[in-house]
């Protein structure tokens, strides 16, 4: 197979995570997932929505918010604010983030507390939502860290890591990790979110005017499991360069 970055089929594109992008935020990555660029941000403020309040529900919430900035693509992508309103496929991806992390997170051991997640795409060349929730999960973790740092926190609310990558069918054959141009032009596209064990989160996938075989399915499946494997592997490495005390100001703030 010829692919146009020259990967093999099994193959992820090159992964970074550049930590403390946003210095004020309690947790931020750059992650890259090759040319797809996404900045993802972790805060947690006192409080809770209201309906937990009324309906009596113990612990925190988790709520993502997901967006393309204007320069990120080769057309001008103007602002949801511009349209007044949010676009299907933002709402659609930033719902996908929050219940990937609230999988893998015990949101009573958040306390009365609420987790944004944000996460704004600098540059999109396929993979926006699944570098989206494997950087996300890194940026809550090193909040999570700086609180336990702070003392405000006992342990890490972070049950396992977590994360999701894409598979799909590009000129008849299985690939992983698809760019746009591979993503455009494929026949099936499927994006999975799984767990650090490899259990799945969520399977998001369907033939594009084409059909499958179960054949292709599980091949797609093993090829997603190899990916979430190497990216997990990848987040630990990035997670244990952290010092959760390195940004004193940060640091004070939350003592």
């Amino acid at each position: 197979m010829n692919r146009i970055d020259g990967r093999s089929s099994d193959q992820l594109r090159e992964v970074s995570f550049q930590l403390d992008i946003a210095p004020l935020a309690h947790g931020s990555v750059l992650v890259s997932f090759g040319e797809t660029q996404v900045i993802c941000a972790a805060m947690l403020e006192p409080g809770v929505p209201g309906w937990m309040k009324y309906q009596g529900v113990q612990g925190g919430w988790l709520t993502a918010e997901y967006n393309m900035l204007p320069y990120s693509t080769l057309q001008r992508k103007p602002r949801d604010i511009s349209r007044g309103k949010l676009d299907g496929r933002s709402s659609e991806i930033q719902r996908l983030i929050g219940r990937s992390l609230r999988a893998v997170i015990d949101l009573k051991a958040l306390g009365q507390r609420t987790l944004w997640i944000d996460c704004d795409v600098l540059r999109a060349d396929g993979g926006t939502r699944t570098a989206s929730i494997t950087g996300a999960v890194v940026a809550v973790e090193m909040a999570f860290r700086r609180f336990i740092a702070a003392r405000k926190m006992p342990a890490s609310p972070m049950r396992q890591l977590a994360a999701a990558v894409s598979a799909g069918i590009w000129e008849g054959e299985s690939c992983l990790d698809l760019n746009y141009h591979e993503d455009k032009n494929a026949s099936v596209d499927f994006n999975y979110a799984m767990t650090s064990d490899l259990s799945l989160i969520e399977v998001q996938g369907s033939g594009e005017e084409a059909t499958f075989t179960e054949e292709q399915m599980l091949e797609m499946l093993a090829f997603g499991k190899k990916g979430v494997r190497e990216l997990v592997a990848a987040q630990e490495a990035a997670l244990a360069a952290f010092d959760p005390t390195a940004n004193v100001e940060l640091l004070t703030r939350l003592s």
